[in-house]
C-alpha cells in the first residue's frame, strides 16, 4: 500500500456534495481520511466564487498514473470544464504526494509544484500529517503553513461521512 495525498477543491455547483461523492468514490480504491473542510478565496481571477478545499489521504495499491486517471475521471464525472487558468470548477483533484516518490512526467509532477506555497493546501495537509517533510523540509515550517489569510475552516475531518 502507498499513501497518497490528494488536494480537492470546488467552487461551482453543490461543492460539498461534489467533493463528498469524489471522496466516497476514492474509498473504493483504499481507506480514505480527509482533513476538515476549508473555504478560501480563489487564486488567480477574483471574479469567481470562493473555493471549498481540503486534503484526502488515500492508502492505495494504484500506481501514480493510474491514480491520476481515476482523479481525472472523477473530475469529468463532476462536469469539470477547463475554461481558464485558475478558473472556476466543479471539482479539482490534485495528486500532491505519493509516498516518498519524486515523479516528473509530461502528465504528472509529484510533489505538486505549488504545494509549498499554497496555504489552502498546506493547512489541511498538516491536519492529516503534522510532521510531514518534503525534500527534507518540514512542511509545518513553511510560511504558507500558518498563513490563514482568506481561509476559514468550516467543518471537521468527518464532514464527508455524514
Amino acid at each position: 500500500m502507498n499513501s497518497a495525498f490528494i488536494g480537492y477543491g470546488s467552487n461551482l455547483g453543490d461543492s460539498r456534495a461534489l467533493i463528498r461523492r469524489a471522496l466516497i468514490e476514492l474509498s473504493s480504491y483504499g481507506p480514505v481520511r480527509s482533513s476538515g473542510l476549508y473555504r478560501s478565496r480563489p487564486v488567480g481571477p477574483q471574479d469567481q466564487p470562493d473555493f471549498w478545499n481540503g486534503v484526502a489521504q488515500l492508502q492505495t495499491t494504484l500506481e501514480p498514473l493510474a491514480l491520476l486517471d481515476v482523479l481525472q475521471a472523477l473530475e469529468q464525472q463532476a462536469g469539470r470544464e477547463r475554461l481558464r487558468h485558475w478558473g472556476e470548477r466543479t471539482l479539482d483533484l490534485d495528486l500532491l504526494l505519493y509516498g516518498n516518490a519524486c515523479i516528473q512526467t509530461p502528465r504528472l509532477t509529484v510533489p505538486h509544484l505549488q504545494l509549498q506555497v499554497r496555504s489552502f493546501v498546506l493547512m489541511p495537509l498538516l491536519e492529516l500529517a503534522p510532521d510531514l517533510a518534503v525534500d527534507g523540509t518540514l512542511l509545518s515550517s513553511l510560511p504558507a503553513a500558518t498563513d490563514s489569510t482568506g481561509i476559514t475552516r468550516v467543518d471537521d475531518q468527518n464532514w464527508w461521512m455524514a
